[in-house]
């Protein structure tokens, strides 16, 4: 199903651990993008589809600052992203070579992307961060891009911190990382996350109030009932 206005707005009240949480119910252990991290705190948690890019070892031949005029360049892809996408860029986890650096996150910001997405690093970090994009990646390093990298595509399946991502796949980031969600399986979490969060806020108000694990978390039977009767009005 497309991705609403309503469903980003129900999917940013669910933690990316929740939703792993929900998906793993499902049998989808591979949904976190290793080495996504948030590159300053206190990011907001953002919700969109997958924009996605991928880069391939570097080439001599092909990983020149020429190729950043090429047809096919990192650049032509930033203006291929649609409003309100969520960049997702398969550096296959290199660290010592920055995808983007400040020009092309600022060009990012003017075309209303929501975030960028990687398992490599960036560039020109003080720039980066200047500039405002929501940024998850594996930290930072000097070198550009074409140092250690090849860029080939965009808009096609690639590898993302070890993990499948198709165009389109939503993305929710967070404080933990990025999620991906199935875009079969966007309407079991829209359903079953909100609940999952109501429970376990229950849970936690249990234990503050001096409730022992076993039974609780995970519930017994008594412990069910004791939380559907909870949601009953009066």
């Amino acid at each position: 199903m497309p991705l609403t206005p309503q469903s980003v707005e129900i999917l940013k009240t669910i933690s990316t651990a929740t939703i792993t949480t929900v998906l793993l119910k499902k049998g989808l252990r591979n949904v976190w993008l290793r080495g996504t991290k948030p590159l300053r705190p206190n990011q907001p948690r953002l919700v969109g589809p997958a924009f996605t890019l991928r880069f391939v070892p570097a080439r001599e031949d092909l990983a020149t600052p020429e190729s950043w005029s090429a047809p096919i360049s990192t650049r032509t892809a930033i203006e291929a992203m649609p409003e309100g996408c969520i960049a997702v860029v398969d550096a296959m986890g290199v660290t010592d070579a920055g995808i983007f650096g400040d020009i092309l996150c600022a060009r990012m910001v003017k075309r209303n992307v929501a975030a960028l997405v990687t398992d490599g690093v960036m560039r020109d970090l003080a720039g980066v961060l200047g500039t405002g994009l929501p940024v998850w990646c594996n930290g930072a390093a000097a070198p550009p891009s074409v140092a250690g990298l090849t860029f080939v595509n965009w808009g096609e399946p690639i590898a993302c911190g070890g993990v499948a991502v198709f165009p389109d796949d939503i993305i929710v980031v967070d404080q933990d990382g990025a999620v991906l969600i199935p875009q079969a399986l966007l309407d079991h979490v829209l359903a079953e996350g909100p609940e999952q969060e109501r429970m376990e806020a229950w849970i936690v108000n249990e234990v503050n109030n001096g409730a022992v694990l076993p039974g609780l978390y995970p519930m017994n039977a008594e412990t069910k009932a004791r939380y559907a009767a909870s949601k009953k009005p009066g």
